[in-house]
């Protein structure tokens, strides 16, 4: 079977002036461009308030169908921070789109987040956590297994000896000695719904620092609520995370899990970017987010893993 060619211009152009125009209106329709100028142009501004998402294949689809049905679910939840769609449909042969609101803001990559903005977040993990498991499953949202912390640290202090000195120290791992990798394993209480990519690209923050949205629901899955606080810290920090996991009522094991995670993660992304050898575009954003997850935070000094019980929040 041939690939579906990519979408020209006049493809959405006539897409959106179904969706959007008056019978009335003899104009061209809204102004329409894509996210990006380079790369398969599936993702196109529509106007000033609109985005529209175009599936590229039959598994896209099913994964956009499937996350359109999730926002459905989460948002009474989570409030107004999910996207909403005004249109959905089949835009080739068994190929989705969704037509959504534009969520005012910028990019978490570029306008920090505010401490109303933590409570934003301690909302959102909150949220996560009230969503029936059980409802999410129907619509098709899979379960993922908890990661070992003890074989993610390996991986990264192997990670960190091709880094280069001035990037990152692989000291750094000495704070997590392989006991304390045991003990931050999966926390024994029952799994919960994980966005899964809480990540600076995917937060809208206003001026004022506060999270006005989370985009790109389709990794959403049914675990380890640690991750999500693993990506808060690649995201705006490893304080700012833990801080707003505190306000959701999570406790210092699943914290620091998390905040571990991300530091394991962050190492071997980098290292992994360098050494194949990929363009410079995304180093710097890798690079953030090592910055963000290895700050400093008051938890993990005065912190006894003994002395903390097991299980979430």
């Amino acid at each position: 079977m041939n690939p579906t060619p990519p979408p020209t211009p006049d493809t959405v152009r006539r897409l959106v002036r179904a969706l959007l125009s008056d019978d009335t209106d003899p104009g061209p329709g809204p102004d329409v461009r894509p996210v990006r100028e380079q790369g398969g142009r599936f993702t196109w501004w529509v106007g000033r308030r609109h985005v529209l998402r175009l599936a590229p294949d039959r598994e896209a689809s099913q994964r956009q169908r499937r996350e359109l049905r999730l926002r459905d679910l989460v948002r009474p939840f989570v409030g107004g921070a999910v996207p909403m769609s005004v249109a959905r449909g089949d835009w080739a042969g068994g190929l989705s789109y969704t037509l959504d609101t534009l969520v005012p803001g910028l990019s978490g990559e570029r306008q920090s987040v505010s401490a109303l903005g933590e409570a934003d977040l301690a909302d959102l993990l909150t949220g996560l956590r009230e969503v029936p498991v059980r409802q999410a499953e129907t619509l098709g949202v899979p379960r993922a297994a908890p990661r070992s912390l003890e074989t993610l640290r390996a991986a990264a202090v192997r990670a960190a000896e091709r880094l280069p000195a001035d990037e990152f120290d692989p000291a750094g791992f000495d704070q997590l000695a392989p006991p304390a990798a045991v003990q931050l394993g999966a926390q024994t209480g029952p799994p919960v719904l994980v966005h899964h990519g809480l990540l600076a690209e995917h937060l809208v923050v206003s001026p004022d620092g506060r999270v006005r949205g989370v985009l790109d629901w389709s990794g959403a899955v049914i675990g380890d609520p640690a991750e999500d606080i693993a990506g808060l810290a690649l995201a705006v920090g490893a304080p700012a995370a833990v801080r707003a996991a505190t306000l959701a009522g999570y406790g210092a094991r699943p914290c620091l899990r998390g905040l571990w995670l991300a530091r394991c993660d962050s190492v071997v992304r980098l290292a992994d970017s360098l050494r194949g050898g990929h363009g410079p575009g995304g180093l710097p954003l890798l690079e953030a987010g090592l910055r963000r997850a290895w700050e400093s935070i008051l938890l993990e000094r005065v912190t006894d893993l003994r002395d903390t019980p097991d299980g979430a929040p």
